[in-house]
């Protein structure tokens, strides 16, 4: 039984007001109310309690069509609290367990909290006489905002899990990076906190825990994301520039130059949340892949490979060369091609070195030949510390790297063993091999900024061998294909 039925009419007049305008703005065109509902028609009604009931089904029907993203649209900077006050009365009147409705709840409640009808008003906060903490001033206004609802009965368990926002909210203070971020289990943590809550969600100290970590947290998440997805928009710029188009491979789907154009991070705030949070997480898995392979580089000729491969402004045509075999140009687009053929086959170790036999995954079998690891590249192989920001992860990633291009340039040798009765196959693999002669240029420089980087620390001193072991060895098969290519 409604106690003042006038009263939640008007309720559900602005309640309506809102949910037209919302669809209104989805659809493209007015949505009109039933006639008898028409703002117009209410203030002229005599049976109130008769089209209150048409009313409840009414905007029961635009509750189901509004999703929380949809809502959250619709929640302008410029909403009227009002507004926004009936809203979460409404919620916290005519409240249900589904996740819907308490989102919605969450999102009205945290715009109250971010748009105070006084700036600055929840900051303020005083002790009583005996020396306690009074409740915030922001729980006081909920109390008012909701004094007409049926205030849930708080559960001891339910305070329980309140006390986990804070220690959440500090970790996620903490972080610089957005993936990071996103694999810290922070956002599934809260949902499931808030699922866990049920009908407590409504209680109105629930909502003054809920929508200052709502606030604070949206703040660093927002922060972290603009800053990831400005960095993901460097690379592909900087790979644009060198005339490449596949920044990486995400889910066995090329992500082009194209596909980060188009990359808008304020349009992906704002969509559904099951959608956005699975688009949040691509995002953080393409910019940990190029934090591994950043865009390519050209690289400066080093003494520690030798130099007669490539000629001046990077086009490899030694004078050994000449009359005989005259590679192509090494081009932005060969680079790129070249990367991605690494990135394959450095996964295809990993997989085969994880569910091989440890007596026998030191011994990779490729195409022609049998690639023999060190303890260290296994260890990189299975390390589960990739994505890690830390010397032991950037050990690992360059154990791949020089894996990776080990195993391709002795393929490349291979087949250029094997391909020379036809002068046209030969020619696709020498000039693969010359791409790969040019990538490994880079890397005995960047070893040794590594080496000098870690050098310092005891514990890595076995991890710096490895390196230098590893290199050794790519450093073989690199003076091997120099003398291949020459002799032909």
């Amino acid at each position: 039984m409604v106690e003042d039925p006038k009263w939640e009419l008007a309720l559900l007049a602005t309640v309506q007001g809102f949910y037209q305008r919302v669809l209104s703005e989805q659809l493209g065109g007015k949505l009109p109310a039933p006639a008898e509902l028409a703002s117009e028609s209410i203030g002229q009604v005599n049976d109130v309690r008769s089209i209150l009931e048409r009313m409840h089904l009414w905007i029961k029907l635009l509750d189901m069509a509004i999703t929380p993203a949809m809502l959250r649209l619709g929640i302008h900077q410029d909403l009227d609290p009002e507004v926004a006050e009936a809203l979460l009365r409404y919620f916290a009147r005519h409240r249900d367990d589904s996740a819907a409705n308490r989102d919605k709840t969450d999102l009205v409640a945290t715009f109250l909290y971010r748009h105070p009808r006084v700036p600055g008003q929840w900051e303020q906060r005083g002790y009583g006489l005996d020396g306690s903490i009074p409740l915030s001033p922001f729980e006081i206004a909920l109390l008012e905002i909701l004094s007409e609802s049926d205030t849930p009965v708080l559960a001891d368990e339910h305070v329980q899990l309140l006390r986990e926002f804070s220690p959440l909210l500090d970790q996620a203070n903490r972080f610089q990076d957005f993936s990071a971020l996103m694999d810290s289990g922070i956002i599934s943590r809260v949902r499931e906190l808030k699922a866990s809550l049920g009908e407590s969600i409504y209680h109105p100290g629930v909502l003054a825990t809920l929508a200052p970590y709502n606030s604070a947290f949206g703040t660093r998440f927002h922060t972290l994301f603009a800053a990831a997805t400005d960095e993901i928009k460097d690379f592909a710029r900087q790979l644009e520039e060198l005339g490449g188009s596949i920044l990486s491979t995400i889910d066995g789907v090329e992500v082009t130059v194209e596909h980060v154009a188009a990359l808008n991070e304020k349009s992906l705030l704002k969509v559904d949340y099951a959608t956005a949070l699975e688009k949040f997480r691509r995002v953080s898995r393409l910019k940990k892949e190029l934090q591994r392979r950043p865009p390519i580089r050209r690289a400066h000729p080093s003494p520690a490979f030798p130099a007669h491969a490539v000629g001046a402004g990077g086009a490899a045509a030694a004078p050994a060369l000449e009359g005989k075999y005259v590679p192509a140009a090494l081009t932005p687009q060969a680079l790129s091609v070249e990367e991605a053929k690494l990135r394959r086959v450095e996964e295809s170790i990993r997989i085969f070195v994880r569910v091989a036999d440890p007596k026998v995954r030191q011994i990779v079998p490729m195409r022609y030949f049998n690639l023999m690891l060190s303890p260290a590249e296994i260890e990189a192989c299975t390390a589960d510390y990739l994505e890690e920001v830390s010397p032991r992860a950037d050990v690992a990633r360059m154990l791949l790297r020089i894996v990776a291009l080990t195993a391709r340039m002795t393929t490349e040798i291979e087949e250029l063993k094997r391909s020379q009765h036809s002068r046209s196959i030969w020619k696709l693999h020498a000039d693969s091999l010359v791409v790969l002669v040019d990538m490994a240029k880079g890397l005995p420089e960047a070893v040794g900024r590594l080496t000098t980087t870690i050098g310092k620390q005891p514990d890595m001193q076995t991890r710096s061998t490895a390196l230098q072991t590893s290199l050794e060895n790519l450093r073989d098969r690199n003076v091997q294909a120099a003398k291949l290519l020459a002799e032909v």
